[in-house]
């Protein structure tokens, strides 16, 4: 085993930036209940209040507009349980159409959720289509979606929009008045905040009923007691990603051509997956012929290299990514892929020491791999 750490994981979650770590532990004496009427519950409140308005404008939407969930996965299933909710509730103001069509390239969570509604993927929009969900960035090939002609396609139709921007909001610009969607989701581990914190945009106006019902926080739109912590190292992430992300997606882009040239040069039989310039600048997916994703995976751990096959939230599964056999890979190359994923940390030594190794280890599986033949 490697002594040297190389993370190129930073689609599955990031680590916490150094400005979180300290706002995180300026804030870890204060235990007020957010909901509570005496002083250490309204500074409670008063700091969640503040970072609503900081996260709001970060995207261009009103403070009101923003619902603070338990995760990202959380937001998602939200915003699609609406579409099966037949609660008399006077909290719930549901949409009367019921359908939602999404599509094969969605993150495990909109996809499961999805079916739990309707099995409609790959229906056209009809005058049952209540919810259309597509997601900005993809997090295995980190191919960026149109989200603002796909909303008005929609908007045409009558139906609502969702966007799933976990992997995107932090990475690219985004402005929920210039995409015009109607619900958009999003993370804080994604981009260097705490983990179990995520969030919703809800324009206003549009339907809405709770997920998680029984309390009146979050004005009656999630029960739960907030998370003041996870709350307010996401709004200081939020923060860092304001006046870093231009100067990183900079850096990234020019690391992730380091990477790609290096890999190119140094191993034969390979397949970069995604769109070659409509992709986040950190992202890099690429298929080796006549090997296990998995195997190369866990050789380069050994190096102290973190890299990953696809999703994290669908680790463990055998099956091939049901992104790459979306966009027509055949099974064989999509069980050979790896993902790479870089951020703010990564340096060129990184990149040079990740392609003198992989190019090492994918010799390596090749070798014992009945599937490679070009020996």
């Amino acid at each position: 085993m490697s002594d040297r750490t190389v993370y190129l994981d930073h689609n599955a979650t990031t680590p916490l930036h150094p400005e979180v770590k300290k706002a995180l532990s300026e804030a870890f004496e204060m235990y007020g209940n957010p909901s509570s009427l005496h002083r250490l519950g309204r500074e409670a409140r008063a700091k969640i209040e503040v970072a609503r308005q900081d996260i709001a404008a970060f995207i261009n939407a009103k403070p009101e507009e923003i619902i603070f969930t338990g995760s990202g996965s959380e937001a998602n299933n939200t915003v699609l349980s609406i579409f099966s909710c037949s609660s008399k509730s006077h909290e719930c103001s549901c949409f009367s159409r019921k359908d939602v069509m999404t599509t094969t390239i969605e993150h495990p969570c909109v996809l499961e959720s999805s079916k739990c509604l309707r099995d409609n993927l790959g229906h056209v929009i009809s005058d049952k289509t209540g919810l259309v969900s597509v997601m900005t960035a993809n997090n295995e090939i980190g191919t960026i979606q149109d989200i603002k002609t796909i909303a008005k396609m929609v908007h045409a139709k009558d139906a609502l929009f969702h966007t799933d921007a976990v992997q995107a909001v932090g990475k690219i610009p985004i402005d929920v008045r210039e995409l015009d969607v109607d619900f958009l989701t999003f993370s804080g581990h994604k981009i260097y905040g705490p983990k179990g914190v995520g969030a919703i945009y809800v324009k206003k106006g549009v339907p809405f009923c709770p997920y998680i019902h029984g309390g009146h926080q979050e004005r009656g739109r999630r029960a739960g007691t907030e998370n003041t912590l996870g709350i307010i190292g996401f709004a200081k992430a939020v923060e860092m990603r304001k006046s870093e992300m231009l100067t990183e997606t900079k850096k990234l882009l020019q690391l992730k051509a380091r990477l790609k040239a290096g890999i190119e040069k140094n191993i034969p039989d390979i397949k970069f997956n995604g769109h070659p310039t409509d992709c986040l600048p950190g992202t890099l997916n690429v298929s080796f012929e006549g090997t296990e994703g998995e195997a190369i995976l866990l050789y380069l751990d050994m190096e102290g290299i973190a890299v990953s096959t696809g999703s994290a939230c669908a680790s463990g599964s055998l099956d091939p990514s049901h992104v790459l056999l979306a966009i027509g890979l055949a099974a064989e190359f999509a069980h050979s892929s790896i993902r790479m994923s870089l951020g703010r940390d990564n340096t060129e030594k990184d990149v040079d020491y990740t392609v003198a190794k992989m190019a090492q280890v994918v010799k390596r599986v090749r070798s014992i791999s009945t599937a490679y033949s070009k020996k």
